[in-house]
């Protein structure tokens, strides 16, 4: 008998390693997916996905780094256009990473296919994990569109190399995770632009990509500090010119967390079928 229950025992452990090792497959068979089928949209649409954010780069270096940089001489100690160009390989990032997510899980409830995710036996952070890769790797794919024009315009040396893929990847795992969550909410075409257009944009550009807030006035200096882009922007412009207007231990800190929370707020709002099953 005694043996009898320890081969029991046996069986029921193989028996429960295997039902984990099926599950872990049947997830990473599903995270897969969502991502390879992301990925095949961004490369399939590379006109509209990486292809605008290159002639927007070149505009910005020809307009700004060029005829208002002559005026405008060095920032924080540095040309004009090195300065510039972290800044604009970080909005690239952040407006892609974001839109990407946005319109993929949009269409996909807009679709009705996004029931067939629901149903699946997947649990609901890796439908989170999927979208949030897909959107992390548009972002970097964008990233370095625009850090090969930066290279025709400006030198960009290489102060902290991990500081630069530290933050690009938080950063663009924040924006995608705050697109998913503007998708869940979003009932039309129009809530799924308000976002982007209204909060996004004016935070992006008052996040120190162009400026330096060591020009500001000391309330504003202030008052930036409060804008989260400000932290991702000199975070990633530390990894390239070693200088920074905040902080960098505590910007690291803030995107992780931001990262975290909203990972957690997008997965419990698929719990709750917000957005999708009303």
């Amino acid at each position: 008998m005694v043996e009898s229950s320890g081969t029991e025992a046996v069986v029921v452990t193989a028996g429960g390693d295997s039902s984990m090792l099926a599950l872990g497959t049947v997830r990473w068979i599903g995270f897969k997916t969502i991502v390879i089928r992301e990925y095949g949209r961004i490369v399939r649409i590379w006109g509209q996905t990486l292809v605008p954010s290159a002639v927007t780069a070149t505009l910005y270096f020809v307009i700004f780094g060029n005829v208002i940089g002559r005026r405008v001489g060095s920032m924080g100690g540095f040309d004009y256009r090195q300065y510039l160009a972290p800044g604009l390989i970080m909005m690239s990032i952040i407006t892609n990473s974001y839109g990407n997510v946005v319109s993929s899980f949009f269409g996909a409830k807009f679709g009705k296919h996004v029931e067939e995710l629901l149903v699946s036996p997947l649990p609901n952070w890796i439908i989170v994990a999927g979208y949030t890769m897909g959107g992390l790797l548009r972002g970097i794919m964008v990233g370095l569109v625009v850090t090969a024009v930066s290279l025709v315009f400006a030198h960009l040396s290489i102060a902290h190399f991990p500081a630069i893929i530290a933050a690009a990847l938080l950063t663009s795992t924040v924006f995608s995770l705050a697109g998913f969550i503007n998708a869940v909410f979003a009932r039309n075409f129009d809530q799924v632009n308000w976002i982007p257009t209204f909060i996004l944009t004016p935070l992006t550009y008052f996040g120190g990509i162009f400026y330096s807030v060591a020009l500001l006035p000391p309330w504003a200096q202030k008052l930036s500090l409060v804008n989260p882009i400000l932290h991702m922007v000199n975070a990633f412009r530390y990894g390239f010119l070693g200088t920074s207007d905040v902080h960098i231990a505590f910007a690291f800190v803030l995107m992780s967390g931001l990262a975290l929370g909203l990972f957690a707020v997008s997965v419990g709002l698929l719990d709750r079928g917000v957005g999708v099953r009303d």
